[in-house]
């Protein structure tokens, strides 16, 4: 127990152990990763026939012009590398198809709409917004529409990146080529992170500071750029020569798990973001494990900021108080630093 209670001290003193060992903590405590699942679920049933939907629209479109509708849409598609290469390398199946702009119209709307509310109600989990300061289901879709234009609007400029950088390597040649491709991907880093931040401030009820924000959203477009890349390998070195029914297995797979992946990127971001913002940290080493441990100030207000999140009427007040552990453990002693009783939003996160 001596090791332990060193553990935990050291990591309560320094920050860099400390916090991400409080996003953890808060991760789990907010299951999370069920809420990935939700939007993974959503977000399946909404990607597939809005490029279904995609592809007819701009087959018909620029059906005159065949080199700037290939490069258009690899450009769009490059951003679902598994399911875009199959669908780009069909194209002409959908040309004209009003069935299948029919079907992506109906099933877009339908996953895009679910996504946006399990987003809204993933964040509002994961910021500790109590249940009567939510939005009404009216307001929340409206939110929701929000959020999916910004969305639009983001793949909308992505594509007109990945465009540019595909017309600029073929008038410049092959020398510049290489510094195109890296300009457009860090544009599309900086686009990512700027509407993953976006995307956070208009679902969520609270007010979130940009200071503590950038750094994670960063984080995470990085981290979805690597995504892309692996989703790219995943079809050029796994499904390559692959047997059609094999090939149909590991299309439905990998998709799944990378929509997945994206999700968990998602909602692993608002964690961080959260712990810094509410002040959620240090935790105390065990406490997931036994109740034989002293509660740190961070602990105090994360069980708090769960137990406030519950209310349902505004005149409904909750109230959390702490008993003496019982027969605490050596290793989970006090922290030095008094509970300071203050909302567990913190100062830098208001209602």
């Amino acid at each position: 127990m001596d090791v332990l209670a060193r553990l935990d001290a050291y990591q309560r003193r320094h920050r860099w152990a400390g916090l991400p060992l409080a996003v953890v903590y808060k991760f789990f405590d907010d299951q999370a990763a069920y809420l990935a699942a939700l939007l993974t679920y959503y977000g399946f049933l909404a990607l597939f026939p809005m490029l279904l939907f995609l592809v007819a629209v701009l087959s018909a479109v620029l059906s005159s012009n065949p080199q700037l509708q290939q490069a258009v849409l690899n450009s769009a598609l490059s951003e679902f590398p598994v399911i875009g290469d199959q669908i780009g390398h069909n194209i002409h199946s959908f040309h004209g198809n009003t069935v299948a702009v029919t079907v992506g119209v109906l099933g877009s709307a339908y996953g895009a709409l679910n996504v946006a509310q399990a987003a809204q109600h993933a964040l509002n989990k994961i910021f500790a917004v109590p249940r009567h300061a939510r939005p009404d289901p009216f307001r929340s879709r409206l939110k929701g529409l929000k959020f999916l234009t910004l969305l639009a609007a983001g793949l909308l400029v992505t594509t007109g990146l990945s465009t540019a950088a595909e017309w600029a390597s073929g008038v410049f040649g092959a020398r510049l080529q290489t510094g195109v491709r890296i300009a457009a991907e860090l544009l599309s880093v900086l686009l990512n992170a700027a509407l993953l931040v976006g995307s956070y401030r208009v679902l969520t009820r609270r007010r979130l500071p940009l200071r503590l924000m950038y750094g994670p959203a960063l984080g995470a477009a990085c981290a979805w750029q690597g995504l892309l890349w692996g989703g790219t390998y995943y079809v050029d070195h796994v499904l390559q020569g692959a047997t059609a029914t094999y090939g149909l297995f590991g299309i439905v797979l990998g998709l799944l798990a990378w929509i997945y992946l994206g999700a968990l990127v998602y909602v692993f971001t608002a964690e961080i973001s959260a712990v810094r913002c509410m002040r959620l940290w240090p935790r105390s080493l065990l406490t997931p494990f036994t109740d034989r441990v002293h509660l740190t100030p961070g602990d105090q207000r994360a069980y708090r900021s769960y137990a406030a999140t519950e209310a349902f009427k505004g005149f409904q007040k909750v109230s959390v108080h702490f008993d003496p552990p019982p027969h605490a453990d050596p290793g989970g002693g006090p922290d030095p630093a008094a509970d300071d009783g203050q909302d567990p939003a913190g100062p830098g996160c208001p209602p």
